[in-house]
């Protein structure tokens, strides 16, 4: 007679049920997309992700409004605790080599639940990412083409009918401007790009990502010159209200902690790589460290040309310059590095976003239009398309700092998960091919990576925080009304041979094991058991309709995995 189960343990047990690792290689190693991506690529991915808004844009925001100078204390702050979350995202990246980043991590790690908030969240993370860069292009361009050609754009159609108030905490109409056109050309027109396929898309991104490495290293050392030792005065201005002081330097941190999420971009071409175990690693700490470099250096120069008050502006590189006679030409090649610098950013984030969609679609969260590829071009274009159409709305209506600030905390929770990750794939894959190990066990980095990512988060402001609650509010009401009904994990029967044939990709076709009616009593009590909290006889399946142990029936079973390591024995 099957123990009988209450019902919220049966909930816990089907929400808490994580994807088996050998299903999540299959699909990678069996993918259809091409693996065209080299180590190049992916270090240029990196940087192509990384340097962008961070050096451009809001490396002013983050001096005038939080830190003061300080703000090379934030971006140091900054890179360190992204330091310590590259590594474990090497780590995971190397193991679990495929598209759905920090999203399929935390699926294989900690369960269906927190792998859903973490997915929702990643969206967030390259959506509002994508719009906040194509704000500062916007930008750019109006400043380009004002000291290039003598052209000035009119404000209705190049800047957000709102803004956000930072002392008051508020939004507040931006009188005489309706819409961002040029946010949204730039959005669309990076869209298309990547419909048609990712060799064409990485190898523009290697053209802007020289052009704008050239481009900073111009602007140092060719802005040196004007530095004025005064600017650095006060270092840690004194605290007015929400901002300066030690917590505006953490704020600022939090601020400039959107400039890193290029790094983890990287991690989401697995399934595009050519060798991902070995060259995924290489991407994400190459690209973090030469643009961790760069950042400090931008920022030290900038707050030495001009007072920190005077650069809370969308384009305070060339803002700055404008102090000082002589700087035309450098001004134009600054607004020009920038303009390509964005481009590339803009690309990464589009190109992201849509393969967590792709991911979540193939696991059954999501509607499976989005987890199907282009016959053709084998690109997930259906996501692509949403992604790119969704990103140019928010770019043409919202300010950059409320988009900058709603990015970085959503980046901060997928850290904090990531690393946590490490920590159990330790002790329930102990013995998974790993192309990279995080160095000092599994919990001299990754503990300190979580503990600081979630110090940052909670040092949000409160408005920030609660678009976050509420963004992951509406996502739980998705996942209830579709994502717990559809899941392949949680509901095997409603997933035929034809349903995965769908997606036409032959890593997706069933193994025996997702069908427990072929297999025999004896193979299933042959297979590596797993004792749970809750003491169940053998054999170890779960049947969500009885609360118990199954019978061989095809209907809501599952081989149930605890989502922690303090389960197994």
């Amino acid at each position: 007679m099957a123990e009988h189960v209450s019902w919220w343990k049966r909930l816990y047990f089907r929400v808490a049920a994580r994807k088996p690792l050998d299903q999540i290689l299959r699909e990678g190693n069996k993918t259809q997309m091409k693996r065209a991506l080299g180590r190049i690529d992916l270090i240029a991915i990196g940087i192509g992700a990384i340097v962008g808004t961070g050096i451009f844009v809001l490396t002013g925001i983050a001096a005038a409004e939080n830190a003061g100078p300080a703000v090379i204390v934030s971006f140091l702050i900054a890179g360190v605790v992204s330091g310590l979350s590259a590594f474990s995202y090497s780590e995971m990246a190397s193991m679990v080599p495929i598209s759905g980043s920090a999203y399929t991590y935390t699926y294989a790690t900690m369960g269906e639940l927190l792998g859903w908030i973490i997915g929702w969240d990643l969206i967030l993370e390259y959506l509002v990412g994508a719009a906040t860069v194509a704000v500062g292009w916007s930008a750019y361009v109006v400043t380009f083409f004002k000291d290039v050609f003598s052209v000035e754009f009119t404000r209705k159609t190049t800047q957000a009918p709102v803004l956000w108030d930072n002392d008051a905490l508020a939004f507040k109409v931006n009188h005489g401007a309706y819409i961002n056109l040029p946010a949204i050309f730039v959005t669309l027109l990076v869209t298309t790009l990547l419909v048609f396929g990712i060799k064409q898309a990485t190898w523009v991104n290697r053209v802007v990502v020289v052009i704008k490495l050239i481009v900073i290293v111009l602007f140092i050392f060719g802005a040196c010159k004007y530095v004025d030792r005064s600017n650095y005065t006060p270092f840690v201005p004194p605290r007015e209200g929400n901002s300066f002081g030690v917590k505006g330097v953490f704020k600022g941190t939090q601020r400039v902690f959107f400039a890193y999420i290029g790094f983890d971009a990287v991690s989401t071409a697995a399934q595009e790589a050519k060798d991902p175990q070995k060259d995924l690693p290489w991407g994400i700490c190459a690209s973090l460290a030469i643009c961790t470099v760069l950042y400090i250096a931008v920022s030290t120069v900038l707050c030495g040309i001009a007072s920190y008050k005077d650069l809370g502006v969308a384009s305070p590189l060339t803002h700055a310059l404008e102090f000082h006679d002589n700087t035309r030409w450098l001004r134009i090649l600054i607004e020009l590095g920038a303009i390509c610098g964005l481009t590339s950013v803009i690309l990464i984030m589009l190109l992201a976003q849509p393969r967590i969609f792709f991911a979540m679609a193939r696991d059954g969260l999501f509607p499976r239009i989005f987890g199907r590829l282009h016959h053709r071009f084998k690109t997930p274009h259906v996501p692509t398309i949403v992604s790119g159409v969704v990103c140019a709305v928010l770019a043409g209506v919202l300010p950059v700092d409320i988009l900058g600030d709603m990015t970085s905390v959503g980046t901060l929770l997928a850290f904090f998960l990531v690393n946590i990750g490490v920590i159990i794939m330790r002790y329930i894959h102990p013995d998974a091919q790993r192309g990279f190990i995080v160095p000092g066990g599994p919990f001299l980095i990754p503990i300190p990576g979580a503990a600081i990512a979630l110090v940052i988060l909670v040092l949000s402001d409160g408005p920030t925080i609660y678009r976050l609650f509420i963004w992951l509010a509406i996502g739980l009401l998705v996942y209830a009304v579709y994502g717990f009904r559809y899941s392949r994990v949680g509901n095997p029967e409603k997933w035929s041979e034809e349903d995965i044939a769908y997606f036409q990709d032959a890593g997706m076709l069933k193994s025996d094991s997702e069908y427990p009616e072929k297999q025999s009593l004896e193979s299933a009590h042959s297979k590596r058991s797993v004792t749970s909290v809750v003491e169940m006889p053998e054999p170890q399946h779960f049947d969500f309709s009885t609360g118990g142990p199954s019978s061989y029936s095809h209907t809501g079973v599952y081989e149930m995995e605890p989502p922690h390591p303090i389960y197994h024995k």
